[in-house]
């Protein structure tokens, strides 16, 4: 499995559920001195901050489990940073993607997301 290009697989598909469900994507892959957000989005409501997790279905840890609280701290940091240079007056929002691949029938990779709203 090529970590990049499944975790950007991962991405891909977060970014479209999400705009399936009325966000418009602001950013990918906001970078700033704290870390990185995988995906900054918004609604009429809310601007979150999108942290996407990819694995494998047979991983030891799910990936929403990867998203300690360490990572938490950094994404917030992160999110605060990028709010200092893009004022809003909307509801900030920490979700996680998860993004499970799994081998299908025909022996190539499938992918599911799990959406978890107001994750931390």
């Amino acid at each position: 499995m090529n970590i990049g290009k499944t975790g950007g697989m991962g991405e891909s598909l977060t970014a479209e559920f999400l705009r399936k469900n009325g966000f418009v994507i602001v950013k990918r892959n906001y970078h700033c001195r704290y870390g990185e957000i995988d995906i900054i989005a918004e609604n009429k409501e809310y601007i979150i901050f999108t942290e996407v997790k990819t694995r494998r279905e047979d991983s030891l840890v799910s990936p929403a489990e990867a998203v300690d609280a360490h990572k938490q701290r950094r994404i917030i940091l992160t999110a605060e940073d990028f709010l200092s240079k893009y004022e809003t007056e909307l509801q900030p929002r920490f979700d996680v993607a998860e993004v499970t691949v799994f081998k299908k029938s025909d022996g190539t990779d499938g992918y599911k997301l799990h959406y978890i709203k107001n994750a931390f």
